[in-house]
């Protein structure tokens, strides 16, 4: 299987390396500070599953990839305008573009530029991130990607692609409905990430405190309204569940933006609690916690806040 990895950081870089330890062709397409990085210390990952070092081969624009069978998008919403013209070239060259972006709203960005038959459906669930040194630190024993095709013609290279690449060191997993394991994703990590980083607490935290647990709650209930709305209705357990999975966390656990923020770096809110509105809007209905919640981040979007 011929790959190109969009993003050689903490997602991008881990399945990359893991498709390369599996003997497929695999290029990372890369930004430069990152490809110095790469060419002086090599693609490290560091994890319970199985330490890797790999050569990567490098590329910084769509002119330096050969033909290639499928894209795997992993980087943060907010670089994707940057490098979409790049993807939209490699999908015209006959690519599949298989997004493990956070969200729904990329699947029409992706469509418009790409074609609708070239982008599945896709997500990842991993705790990794990059040390100083631009190594991958792999910290649990999840590395799951769900994948799935958003139309009928699109089964055929799903099941190759789960046959040819699912082989690696890796969880490799073709959904029924790709769509609504994506918006089950997107529901919890919206009002996850929305409570923890606009109060600056833990999971234990904010457990112990009903009233800021209610706001999770309340969260979770507007995001299953909302996919209902658009037509992926979630299990009516949907909020009892991940309600039992954060009790389940440890006390410490916190979320990937909450973690983003106190490293000053730039927020996925539009992507994720300001996305949330706009669809709301388009479907007619209100998530007014998870309003709340957007409006008291996007101060912080950009991060870097004195």
């Amino acid at each position: 299987m011929r790959m190109v990895i969009a993003g050689a950081g903490a997602v991008g870089g881990y399945f990359g390396a893991r498709w390369q330890e599996a003997g497929h062709d695999v290029t990372f397409l890369v930004r430069p500070r990152r490809k110095a990085q790469l060419e002086q210390r090599g693609l490290r990952v560091q994890s319970p599953l199985g330490d890797a070092h790999v050569v990567p081969k490098l590329a910084l624009g769509a002119d330096e990839v050969g033909a290639c069978d499928v894209v795997l998008l992993a980087v943060k919403n907010y670089h994707l305008p940057d490098i979409l013209p790049t993807i939209a070239t490699l999908a015209q060259r006959g690519a599949y573009v298989l997004p493990l972006l956070n969200g729904m709203e990329h699947l029409d960005v992706l469509a418009d530029a790409c074609g609708a038959d070239r982008v599945l459906g896709g997500l990842v669930h991993i705790v990794s991130t990059l040390d100083a040194d631009g190594q991958v630190l792999h910290t649990n024993r999840v590395h799951h990607i769900t994948f799935g095709p958003l139309s009928e013609e699109q089964k055929p290279f799903c099941e190759q692609f789960l046959k040819e690449a699912g082989s690696a060191n890796l969880q490799l997993i073709l959904s029924d409905d790709v769509r609504v394991d994506m918006w089950k994703k997107y529901a919890f990590i919206t009002a996850f990430s929305g409570v923890t980083t606009a109060s600056r607490c833990t999971i234990g935290e904010i457990l112990a405190s009903p009233p800021t647990a209610a706001v999770f709650t309340a969260a979770l209930e507007e995001m299953a309204q909302l996919a209902k709305a658009h037509g992926c209705p979630l299990p009516e357990t949907f909020v009892r569940q991940q309600e039992q999975v954060v009790r389940a966390m440890q006390p410490d656990s916190t979320s990937s933006m909450h973690q983003d923020f106190r490293k000053r770096l730039p927020l996925e809110v539009d992507s994720l609690q300001g996305a949330a509105v706009r669809l709301a809007r388009q479907a007619g209905i209100r998530v007014p916690t998870v309003e709340a919640l957007y409006g008291v981040l996007l101060p912080h979007a950009e991060g870097a806040r004195n």
